[in-house]
């Protein structure tokens, strides 16, 4: 087999609370994680190895992303050239589907995918947590995205405990025309002023208990406090949604991406093509499987991550 494609799948944040900042200047935070059907797709082919400077070549249909060592997939793969000292070159096509810069780990899961596809094509038997550790020294996100599925996510993002699924669901993503810097919105977020901390542990339980409302009545990210401060517009277009008929709205991650649960397709349908005129829109579903058991020979996970 020289060649092998996999998906990468978008997450959103359920829940997404700020506890501390670390010494090393990460933060700490807890985290519902959730997994989408939205996904970039990759495509991974052994080719002989040549003269040229680097073993990795990165195409792509996108002009928004670097295909050089800037990209993080080309990080992730040169981690498992070099840890496994493959005599190999590869080609790595990329289709991105997801929105750049959004705040729903396009990076990451894309990175994830190398993982997941390297694994497989090379025969490397990594198991889910091998791949997890290897992934945080790539990004925060990288882990989960690896897991996928729902998690908890704590500590910067690594420590992950696998939640039951969310609920069957419909789920509109609306993405505004702003450039959003998670680094800035981390360096301007002032944690002992916010008021309301996301209920992640009742989330857990409604998770628990199948409880769309539940889950969704907590629903919250703190990081709403910086970015909405910024780009008002964002609030202003979770109440246009929300006046669509949708459960719940919620900035996804630093922003600036809003995602909005619907409890009926119909509804759902109405206000993705009311938006889809001035924003860019998707309309999916969550994922109620780990990609690890779906996409991956490896060991699933069964506990929790680091």
């Amino acid at each position: 087999m020289n060649n092998i494609t996999r998906k990468a799948y978008a997450k959103i944040n359920l829940g997404l609370d700020v506890l501390g900042r670390r010494p090393d200047g990460y933060h700490e935070v807890k985290m519902v994680m959730q997994t989408i059907g939205l996904y970039d797709e990759l495509t991974f082919e052994k080719i002989p190895p040549n003269n040229t400077s680097t073993p990795i070549t990165i195409e792509t249909n996108s002009t928004q992303i670097p295909t050089d060592e800037n990209n993080i997939i080309y990080r992730a793969a040169i981690a498992i050239i070099e840890r496994f000292n493959l005599n190999s070159h590869i080609k790595i096509n990329l289709t991105k589907n997801i929105p750049v810069a959004a705040g729903m780990a396009g990076g990451s899961t894309n990175a994830a995918a190398v993982f997941h596809g390297l694994n497989d094509l090379f025969k490397l038997n990594m198991t889910i947590n091998e791949m997890c550790e290897m992934g945080v020294k790539i990004g925060a996100d990288v882990p989960f995205c690896i897991l996928s599925g729902t998690a908890l996510a704590e500590g910067i993002g690594e420590k992950l405990t696998p939640l039951p699924p969310l609920p069957p669901c419909h789920i509109l993503i609306t993405k505004p025309d702003i450039p959003i810097s998670t680094k800035w919105v981390y360096e301007n977020l002032t944690i002992n002023t916010i008021k309301h901390h996301p209920d992640i542990d009742g989330m857990i339980t409604a998770l628990h208990n199948q409880d769309l409302i539940g889950i969704t009545s907590r629903m919250q990210n703190v990081l709403e406090t910086v970015t909405i401060k910024k780009h008002p517009i964002i609030n202003e277009l979770k109440e246009k949604i929300l006046a669509l008929g949708a459960q719940k709205t919620l900035m996804s991650g630093s922003g600036p991406t809003i995602f909005a649960i619907f409890t009926t397709k119909t509804k759902a349908q109405t206000a993705h093509n009311k938006l889809k005129k001035d924003y860019e829109t998707h309309l999916t579903t969550g994922t109620p499987m780990s990609v690890g058991s779906v996409i991956s020979k490896s060991r699933p996970l069964r506990n929790v991550v680091t």
